[in-house]
């Protein structure tokens, strides 16, 4: 079996030797593991970088096309490089690699497609109060919408197997790990969750310029996903609200109708057949939606045989460069060392 560990890039000349330095070039089940960097148009020389700690294949991007597409590269190369399980860490060393083995086990014991590295949020101490309970809160939407028990839905610390990585395709630009969690809930793939420790953290996070921000979008994000997988639930849901509230205004208009003072509230009379117009048109943006949803499955089964096809005839990965070091090289001595038994403490 080949593990293949992929990082998505960009401008991590300063870091990645680090990150590089912790991975494994072992793993317990595994006859080969392989390092695969994506960059994602980066302007530093994160690709001469790479190439002199010894990663295995490079992904070059022509421009910075995002996190989510550069994660999607990622997985499609990984594939067509003949991984069986696929595990996707960050270039800033947030996650400790020593936890690689856990990470998979739960794979190679045929117990899960996909597993999450849960960061427990509460325990990090360079995340402030604040942070950490707009995690627990965005986790916890995050698992009603997509009926897993993830803990912790952002950690971008995953492995998965040959098959969930055959199914999921991101849609998102933004981040890929709502997207993939909500929508392996709704394929019914296994997702299950490990126990994992950070790092110190190297520098700050580029996805966002406030924790504001970083709320915004990923609401914007949880919601639109969502929708896109259960259409119907949301805007019927909408569609009732705003019916209950039509209702309200008009028996509100009745009753000073029965009192002879109707005549004076004619505006409850008008906000009333707006909220129900309004409420019509969710319906039916609800039954289009369901319809579209459909649709959209059939897109997915379609593109998952279609990725089946090219795994078969052998197509190159797109934007693919080879690494500078030949794989099979022995264990990476760096952060790794002396960690094992603080792993098995984290387990337990």
């Amino acid at each position: 079996m080949k593990l293949i560990i992929q990082i998505p890039c960009l401008n991590e000349e300063e870091t990645l030797p680090g990150t590089l330095a912790d991975l494994p070039r072992e793993v317990d089940g595994f006859e080969s593991v392989e390092w695969l960097v994506i960059d994602d148009g980066s302007t530093d020389r994160t690709v001469e970088v790479a190439r002199a700690n010894g990663v295995d294949h490079i992904v070059k991007l022509t421009n910075n096309k995002g996190l989510a597409n550069g994660f999607q590269a990622g997985l499609d190369a990984a594939l067509k490089l003949g991984a069986d399980v696929i595990v996707n860490t960050d270039a800033d060393n947030q996650y400790d690699a020593s936890f690689i083995p856990d990470l998979v086990a739960p794979i190679l014991a045929g117990n899960a497609d996909m597993v999450v590295g849960d960061r427990q949020v509460m325990e990090i101490a360079h995340f402030s109060p604040l942070k950490k309970s707009l995690q627990r809160l965005g986790s916890w939407v995050v698992r009603q919408a997509s009926e897993t028990d993830v803990p912790d839905t952002t950690s971008g610390f995953r492995a998965y197997n040959r098959e969930a990585a055959l199914q999921l395709q991101v849609v998102s630009k933004y981040t890929y790990t709502l997207e993939t969690i909500i929508q392996a809930g709704k394929m019914t793939v296994a997702v299950d969750h490990v126990k994992i420790r950070t790092n110190e953290k190297t520098r700050e996070s580029r996805l966002f310029k406030s924790m504001w921000q970083y709320v915004r979008r990923n609401m914007v994000s949880i919601f639109r996903i969502y929708s896109m997988y259960e259409p119907l639930k949301v805007f019927m849901t909408l569609a009732t609200l705003l019916g209950v509230a039509s209702v309200g205004v008009w028996t509100r208009f009745l009753i000073f109708w029965f009192q002879g003072e109707g005549a004076g509230h004619v505006q409850s009379l008008i906000l009333g057949a707006v909220l129900f117009n309004a409420a019509v048109v969710l319906f039916a943006i609800g039954i289009l939606g369901d319809l579209l949803s459909g649709h959209r499955t059939m897109l997915q089964r379609i593109f998952e045989r279609v990725r089946r096809l090219e795994l078969q005839a052998k197509v190159p990965p797109s934007h693919y460069e080879p690494g500078a070091a030949p794989t099979g090289q022995p264990p990476t001595t760096g952060a790794n060392a002396g960690k094992t038994e603080e792993r098995e403490a984290i387990k337990l």
